[in-house]
């Protein structure tokens, strides 16, 4: 599906209200991860920008100054996803070296997702992920034939044949998208970073001294 087309499609199950613009110098990006993004990405990252659906972190590009801690980012988490890769053997029946998988998003209880860079147009890469929760005796690895934001459409309206990652909590359903910044921002208030609600723990935590 277009990137446009694919947004559109996120856009009506996922309000952008605590998105924001991350501002990618694009050019200056791919030249540290040493590869062109794809359009549909690049499109979230206008929109959106790197945060949170619900339990699953989708990455920025590159690292950033912050606010309260690491949001983290594709080149941070790149040695990390494709370490997975050499050491399980990547998907089963793809002969590709580590260094054709990069990382685009991670949590939903450790799932990691990356894609699959085999073909020189990004536009084509494959998701693939990593499933920490899938039973032994099976590759917890497996490629998605999709981009980043048709796989969480489909995801979240249940159109694979059986549930792509190892955690249902985005399966069949929705959830909110924050931005790391307003995720910060509630923290140093005392709210809940993803609900944006008081929450007493945070507030006592903040209240400690320092060391």
């Amino acid at each position: 599906m277009p990137a446009q087309n694919s947004l559109q499609a996120l856009l009506s199950l996922v309000p952008p209200q605590h998105g924001a613009d991350e501002h990618v110098d694009w050019l200056a990006a791919e030249q540290v991860l040493g590869t062109r993004l794809p359009s549909d990405y690049r499109a979230f990252m206008s929109v959106y920008g790197a945060g949170d659906i619900g339990e699953l972190g989708i990455l920025g590009p590159v690292p950033v100054d912050y606010l309260q801690w690491d949001p983290g980012s594709m080149l941070d988490s790149k040695s990390t996803f494709q370490d997975l890769w050499d050491r399980e053997g990547g998907v089963p029946g793809i002969t590709a070296a580590s260094s054709a998988v990069l990382p685009w998003g991670s949590g939903c209880n450790a799932n990691e997702l990356g894609w699959l860079m085999l073909d020189p147009d990004p536009n084509k890469w494959p998701v693939v992920a990593w499933r920490r929760q899938i039973r032994c005796g099976s590759s917890r690895w497996a490629l998605f034939d999709c981009g980043m934001v048709d796989f969480l459409v489909k995801m979240m309206r249940a159109e694979f044949d059986v549930c792509p990652l190892g955690d249902a909590s985005l399966w069949g359903t929705t959830a909110p998208f924050v931005h790391w910044r307003e995720q910060q921002r509630r923290w140093l208030v005392g709210l809940d970073p993803e609900t944006g609600e008081p929450d007493p723990l945070v507030q006592d935590f903040l209240q400690w001294p320092a060391p």
